[in-house]
């Protein structure tokens, strides 16, 4: 659609008429699309926050694993399973300071899983080389796509806790705490995750003072090169019930830093992202915006074309998207006419079933 500027409207054909209805005090009746009905399940919420929400849905790693707690635990079993049955075995081929067979076991799979390594247990066989070196790999890996998925998904559920208790003197309803919770998702992750760390660090600190005997400064100075992978080695859980102690906070303070710094990630693309549809809401249209928007090119920009163009705008969707979902729209319209009804549904259902 081409431009011919003032001289030639851009919604020919209805700007003329509209406007002299309006002069002449009939507007038109408009019917404001304020909400559009989800589907049917997405439209459910819970009623109560504080119940069970594996109903909710969960985010999935690349290779599609879903981080349900039964997924986790066969795959973090099986791993460290194998991992204590072949670092017990070779446990004549590892040097530094040792306490129990199996426990040592358990505690340098964690430590190399996690990429710590402190160096107070290494290998010195080619063996023990070869098995460190196969282990720390899948233990990336299991990492990387199980198990900060399922720490994800813990941080989601503890979304809700912490929203009702920044609004525990208000009187605020379910509703509008799924509202919170949706509207400032990369926000209320941010501040769990902060608050966890936080936790987690305090907790380490304070086992090491107390348990491992180390100084309060060399006891914070091993967490935060725990946590952070550093694994300088001078310092580390030498004593029996540290290495228990270590085995699950390792786990905790490693993953959990990790998502908190993917969490900042993700608040700072959100803060840009809402910078985005405020300037896309707060400017003026144009006729070239007009023109941009009428995708059909028959002069009328309608309600639907109006609001695809402000989210191909504000970057939600693009034309790639517009393109997939016209696709199937015309599969589905089997009469033609632009529009669908059940009688069309029907049909596209008993074609495909036809196909196949």
């Amino acid at each position: 659609m081409a431009c011919n500027g003032a001289n030639q409207p851009l919604l020919s054909g209805y700007s003329t008429s509209t406007c002299q209805k309006i002069s002449n005090g009939d507007a038109p009746k408009r019917r404001r699309l304020r909400r559009v009905r989800s589907a049917p399940l997405a439209d459910c919420c819970p009623t109560d926050l504080t119940a069970d929400t594996s109903s909710l849905p969960r985010s999935q790693s690349i290779f599609g694993i879903n981080p349900s707690f039964k997924k986790v635990a066969i795959f973090l079993t099986a791993y460290l399973g194998i991992g204590t049955i072949c670092f017990y075995i070779i446990r004549n081929q590892l040097r530094g300071d040792k306490t129990n067979g199996i426990l040592d076991a358990v505690y340098f799979c964690v430590v190399t899983m996690t990429t710590v390594g402190y160096g107070d247990l290494v290998p010195k066989s080619d063996l023990a080389k070869l098995l460190a070196c196969a282990f720390v790999f899948t233990g990336m890996a299991l990492i990387g796509l199980v198990l900060s998925q399922a720490a994800d998904y813990l941080v989601e559920k503890q979304e809700i806790l912490l929203v009702k208790a920044l609004h525990m003197h208000q009187k605020v309803g379910q509703v509008e705490i799924l509202n919170e919770i949706e509207n400032n998702k990369a926000q209320n992750k941010f501040y769990t995750a902060l608050i966890l760390l936080v936790v987690l660090v305090l907790a380490g600190t304070v086992f090491l003072w107390k348990v491992e005997r180390l100084d309060l400064v060399d006891a914070f100075y091993c967490v935060c090169s725990t946590v952070t992978t550093l694994g300088y080695g001078d310092k580390s859980f030498s004593t029996q019930g540290g290495r228990v102690f270590a085995v699950f906070w390792i786990f905790a303070g490693t993953i959990c830093l990790a998502q908190f710094f993917l969490y900042i990630a993700e608040l700072n693309a959100e803060k840009k992202q809402k910078a985005i549809v405020k300037w896309v809401l707060t400017r003026r249209m144009t006729n070239l915006d007009l023109e941009a928007a009428d995708i059909d090119d028959d002069g009328v920009v309608g309600a639907a074309e109006f609001v695809l163009y402000k989210l191909k705008e504000m970057g939600k969707i693009c034309q790639e998207d517009i393109r997939v979902i016209m696709e199937e729209f015309e599969e589905l319209d089997v009469d033609q006419s632009g529009t669908l009804s059940e009688c069309d549904i029907n049909l596209a259902q008993s074609d495909e079933t036809k196909r196949s």
